[in-house]
């Protein structure tokens, strides 16, 4: 080993390396003349060049797009670092259960839905590339596509339409796909019905599992409420503007867009066993009552999670 010591070495004398350094040169001399001051690059410098590479890439056409528009290169220089700042820095998101994130192949992670606007898919997706090493391929509602900049943003995170058939085929591909079943029902419901699961839609997410033979992985995501805490719903103006609500929280639209600034909760994110769909045969898929009852199981398995992590989690800020 590099700093182990022999009997015959007694008078021998050791130079740590991280302690030249510290002292801004190498053995070469003590005021470390002509050897460089030894310290690496910073944050800065480290940003900067990276930016440079990412920018020579582009120009250069250096980069891949698959067929729903995923841009990997894009997504991990551009959209994950700033959504990763929140991440660690402003919700302080801790992870359980990731071993029971599978390694590779096909699965469906269901996950619940909250905080009026959807940062926890977010938030999911950097906790997931970040620490399990997969990307998770989200399924939007069609409104997140209709919107200009949000649907060409989130086609380059490798995200797609919340349908069956998009579905099918990144499954097929052996990709980790993400789905909220709560939808607009979840994100958009008022604080006094935290952490309290909406339902489950049709079970679609269900008949895709048991076509593609993949197994679901039921996830709880504890912080989101409290984001935005949404106190009143002005309807008229929702329906104006063509959205499925128009929050009122403590902060907007009291505070104009400096309300848009996300109260900085602690966070939470865990995965439950993978439940495994063997005894089914895809056929299955077409049977409502065997649909119906899957996915009130799954229902059921997230809400106890989401109870579970509440209460380990405790207060909502500290």
């Amino acid at each position: 080993m590099m700093h182990a010591r022999h009997e015959d070495d007694e008078g021998a004398q050791v130079i740590r390396l991280d302690s030249a350094r510290q002292d801004g040169g190498e053995a070469g001399g003590p005021d470390g003349a002509g050897s460089g001051s030894g310290a690496g690059p910073g944050p800065l410098e480290r940003g900067i060049a990276s930016g440079l590479a990412f920018l020579r890439r582009r120009i250069a056409g250096d980069y891949e797009v698959d067929e729903f528009g995923y841009d990997p290169d894009f997504n991990e220089s551009v959209l994950l670092p700033a959504a990763r700042a929140l991440y660690e820095r402003w919700f302080r998101v801790e992870l359980a259960g990731l071993e029971n994130v599978p390694a590779d192949g096909g699965a469906l992670i269901v996950a619940n839905h909250s905080g009026t606007l959807p940062l926890d898919a977010l938030m999911l997706s950097v906790a997931l590339h970040d620490h399990a090493r997969r990307c998770v391929r989200l399924l939007g509602a069609d409104l997140v596509y209709q919107v200009p900049v949000l649907a060409h943003m989130a086609r380059k995170a490798g995200h797609t339409l919340a349908c069956q058939a998009d579905a099918a085929r990144l499954l097929g591909k052996g990709e980790l796909v993400g789905v909220f079943p709560e939808g607009f029902k979840g994100v958009g419901k008022p604080f006094a019905e935290r952490y309290k699961l909406q339902r489950f839609g049709r079970g679609g997410f269900v008949g895709t599992a048991l076509r593609a033979g993949v197994p679901i992985v039921p996830a709880a995501i504890v912080g989101a409420e409290e984001i935005y805490p949404k106190i009143a719903d002005l309807r008229p103006l929702a329906r104006l503007l063509g959205l499925p609500y128009f929050p009122v929280t403590p902060t907007f639209p009291l505070l104009g867009p400096a309300g848009l600034i996300p109260l900085p909760s602690k966070w939470m994110i865990q995965f439950g066993e993978p439940m495994t769909l063997d005894d089914y045969a895809a056929e299955d898929a077409d049977d409502p009552m065997t649909v119906f009852n899957l996915t009130d199981h799954v229902r059921e398995n997230v809400q106890q999670m989401l109870y579970d992590t509440l209460l380990r989690r405790g207060p909502a800020f500290f």
